[in-house]
């Protein structure tokens, strides 16, 4: 009888997991990038299972679909501190280069780096330079890193490692725009589309899972 109770509990246990972790949609299949497109210059490769980028400034984009009301996870590591990455959302339409996503839909950074000037408001994490950090929980090169974005109506919420950096509402104040390569100000869509960033060829950044999940409203 106790070994019954304990197989049921077992089975109970692996049926929750196995339905709750049915809820992510994979978008990165581990073996090559397949439903992903190259927008601009450099490239991903995919290296012993892992996205890596090469070159830059470019992206990646996820083309099949818009997300809003929706959690993208990005499992990330950087190679150094002076990486440089980001993860597109909000792309209002499929972007011909770049510099379209930048200026059209939100970065959420990746680079607590020292190459790069805007300290608070251009480390990761960050809604690149639009946002300033409320903590900096980024491991150090060569470790895994987990960033959980919500999109949730007009509010964007972004974790790193279970620490809030990011809590963003469209109409919010953000500091006005000092240089060139900074996004243009302005509000952003509800629903749009979602791709990494290659950002240069002395940045190198692997991905090992980039994933969504959406939200079931009332």
């Amino acid at each position: 009888m106790k070994k019954y109770l304990l197989f049921l509990i077992f089975l109970i246990v692996l049926i929750s997991w196995s339905c709750q972790n049915r809820k992510w949609q994979q978008l990165f299949n581990g073996a090559d990038l397949n439903g992903w497109e190259q927008v601009g210059p450099g490239q991903f490769v995919v290296e012993n299972g892992l996205l890596k980028t090469v070159g830059g400034m470019g992206m990646i984009l996820y083309p099949a679909e818009k997300f809003n009301d929706a959690v993208i996870r990005v499992v990330y590591m950087v190679k150094d501190n002076d990486c440089n990455s980001g993860v597109f959302i909000r792309i209002p339409e499929k972007p011909s280069d770049e510099w379209v996503a930048v200026n059209t839909g939100y970065e959420v950074q990746i680079d607590n780096g020292t190459r790069h000037v805007g300290g608070d408001y251009h480390c990761s994490g960050v809604l690149y330079s639009l946002t300033k950090a409320l903590a900096h929980p980024q491991k150090k090169p060569g470790e895994w890193n987990t960033m959980e974005i919500t999109l949730d109506g007009q509010k964007t919420l972004v974790f790193i490692n279970g620490e809030k950096v990011t809590d963003f509402t469209e109409g919010d104040t953000v500091p006005p725009k000092t240089r060139d390569f900074e996004p243009e100000r302005g509000t952003r869509p509800e629903s749009g589309y979602i791709g990494l960033q290659n950002h240069d060829s002395l940045s190198t950044v692997f991905f090992r899972e980039v994933a969504v999940k959406k939200i079931r409203k009332n």
